[in-house]
């Protein structure tokens, strides 16, 4: 087992009322690939068409292990409890040269999760298809593209 690379899976889902909401898996990365341990962590099959499992982000902790982060979309277990994304925020770094924000808060790796799934919706005929069979997900992703890019900068 490798504990200096982890495999976070966030499993993302819109309510009824169109508002995003978010689970977080933890999984440790174990004699497979990280696509494999974010299927696992999620429970969705290699051969699932109509769920993305989408590699979105790395990041580095201090402690010395880097977070491997996936989207999973649409949430294979919607009757479970998750967290409402109150703002779509991400997070940036100070400068061009420095990328690395000062602070990194899950709300911001789930606003750079559904950015990445937008962008994908309009260029990747494959994940567009298969987030298109979801009508909620795919107008809430949809919404994402239209909001001004300022909506989307400066969390700290």
């Amino acid at each position: 087992m490798n504990d200096q690379v982890s495999v976070e899976v966030l499993p993302l889902r819109v309510d009824a009322a169109g508002t995003w909401r978010y689970r977080r898996l933890l999984t440790p990365l174990g004699g497979e690939s990280p696509d494999q341990a974010a299927r696992r962590g999620a429970g969705v099959r290699a051969g699932d068409a109509s769920t993305v499992v989408h590699s979105t982000s790395w990041r580095y902790r201090p402690q010395g292990q880097i977070v491997l982060t996936y989207a999973i979309c649409p949430d294979p277990d919607p009757h479970l409890p998750a967290t409402e994304l109150e703002t779509v925020r991400l997070a940036r770094g100070a400068t061009p040269a420095t990328p690395t924000p000062e602070h990194v808060h899950l709300e911001n790796v789930v606003a750079h999760a559904l950015r990445h799934l937008a962008y994908l919706l309009e260029h990747d005929p494959v994940v567009s298809a298969a987030l298109s069979s979801d009508i909620a997900v795919a107008r809430a992703l949809e919404s994402l593209t239209r909001e001004p890019a300022e909506a989307f900068i400066g969390a700290h």
